[in-house]
């Protein structure tokens, strides 16, 4: 696919990069140089200066032969103009990033559909949905999901004390023949890990379980964790992505929600039904103590700051709060949030890459993830007819190393891949790959 990308920023620079690692043919757009240069020298794509409003420049990146069109510079107005000119010049898709709810809903998807933009991409709502989704899973440190839930990626870090430590993952699975899972990460220290069943489970481990729905509290259960429900929850930040996870979470749980700014406060509290708005500063103990944050089952930081959240979950943490989530924008703070004690990060900007490579196919390439800190990316594929991935057992095939199959969709059905398992036509199969590693597992695909 020939893909432009307008704005190197932080989502066009991991778009850029998951999509040049599948051998697409990426153009970026940007005006700032700086931005282009680190694009250019990390990725394997053509890079252009100039303003993706131009017409001339869309012209210089052959847009009437783009299969896609990708605005996601950090001007709203500038990503939806980008979009119309791109296809009115002949470009086969666009994506718009935009900073506005209102232009998400439903309501209004014909009149961007028929102004020429085919997807909108809104980086807060995703955000809180990741939250969301986090809370409902409130022991894991990532939750990824395939088909609606059949299957479920899940992020656990082992504690101290649980039941399987120093025990091979040979030994694990014939414990737990009963249960679908599959472990497919360790990530442990600032080394992530593509194990084979000689390798052991240590404390402080962070590890990946791909399982089915009904298996999600076996996993807990054998990682020493308790799914419990959290009912008081403390939201530190009223902005975009803090109001709309509050709105999302209000009708399940008690919310209180600490705004630092008296207007954004008066505005929330108008908007929110049955969560408690407070002025103040989030990062006052004292003020913390009085809302009493020692009841909270979660603490959710998602404030503009990324020290202020990285701070605050860690004191909310030291005071025996269960679940910390912790907005981190800035990627360089990534690696170090998981070896200081943060149970989870969501960054909006790696969430929408991976939301735009969803509607990029690549023959048999659904999709891919990125998990955050961890070097490894979560892939989809689809099972073609011919392909040498359903010549063989899985275990007679020569899989790349750093590369492991966890489980597949068949007739809508979940399972787990073992040795014998032979895939077939059509089947969805979850892969999880280091770099480097996805290339020569594709080709098995096709």
């Amino acid at each position: 696919m020939r893909i432009i990308i307008a704005g190197a920023g932080e989502v066009g620079y991991h778009l850029a990069k998951q999509l040049s690692s599948e051998e697409h043919d990426i153009v970026v757009i940007d005006v700032d140089s700086s931005s282009l240069d680190r694009t250019d020298s990390s990725t394997d794509v053509l890079t252009i200066y100039g303003s993706s409003t131009s017409i001339k420049v869309l012209k210089e990146a052959k847009c009437a032969e783009a299969d896609l069109v990708v605005a996601v510079t950090s001007s709203e107005s500038v990503n939806i103009n980008t979009s119309i000119l791109a296809k009115k010049l002949g470009a086969n898709k666009t994506i718009a990033r935009v900073s506005n709810a209102e232009y998400v809903s439903s309501d209004h998807k014909e009149m961007f559909t028929s102004l020429g933009i085919d997807h909108l991409i809104y980086p807060e709502e995703l955000a809180a949905l990741e939250v969301y989704k986090l809370i409902e899973r409130a022991a894991a440190t990532d939750v990824i999901e395939f088909e609606d839930g059949k299957l479920v990626l899940l992020g656990i870090k082992l504690d101290k004390q649980f039941p399987v430590s120093r025990k091979t993952l040979q030994s694990i699975a014939q414990e737990y023949s009963s249960l679908d899972f599959r472990i497919v990460a360790i990530h442990r220290g600032i080394r992530t890990i593509i194990p084979s069943g000689s390798d052991i489970l240590l404390p402080n481990d962070q590890i990946f379980f791909i399982t089915n729905s009904t298996g999600v509290p076996e996993i807990l259960k054998l990682s020493g964790k308790v799914e419990t429900k959290i009912e008081n929850i403390m939201i530190l930040g009223g902005g975009k992505i803090g109001r709309k996870t509050a709105k999302l979470l209000e009708n399940e749980a008690n919310i209180k929600l600490i705004e630092s700014n008296e207007e954004k406060t008066s505005d929330l509290a108008d908007y929110l039904q049955k969560t408690l708005v407070i002025q103040g500063d989030g990062r006052d103990l004292d003020l913390l103590a009085q809302e009493g944050i020692i009841d909270m089952d979660a603490f959710i930081a998602v404030t503009n700051d990324a020290e202020t959240n990285i701070i605050t979950c860690l004191m909310a943490k030291h005071l025996g709060v269960e679940k910390t989530i912790a907005q981190v924008d800035n990627v360089d703070y990534i690696p170090l949030t998981q070896t200081i004690g943060l149970d989870s990060l969501i960054n909006k900007k790696l969430i929408a890459a991976n939301n735009i490579s969803r509607f990029i196919k690549k023959s048999d390439v659904i999709s891919v993830a990125t998990l955050q800190g961890i070097d490894a990316d979560v892939y989809e594929f689809n099972v073609k007819a011919g392909s040498q991935i359903t010549k063989k057992p899985v275990k007679k095939l020569k899989f790349p190393e750093n590369a492991i199959l966890g489980g597949y969709i068949r007739d809508h059905e979940a399972k787990i891949i073992v040795g014998d398992t032979q895939l077939q036509v059509d089947d969805k199969v979850v892969l999880f790959a280091l770099p480097g590693a996805v290339n020569k597992a594709e080709k098995l695909f096709q």
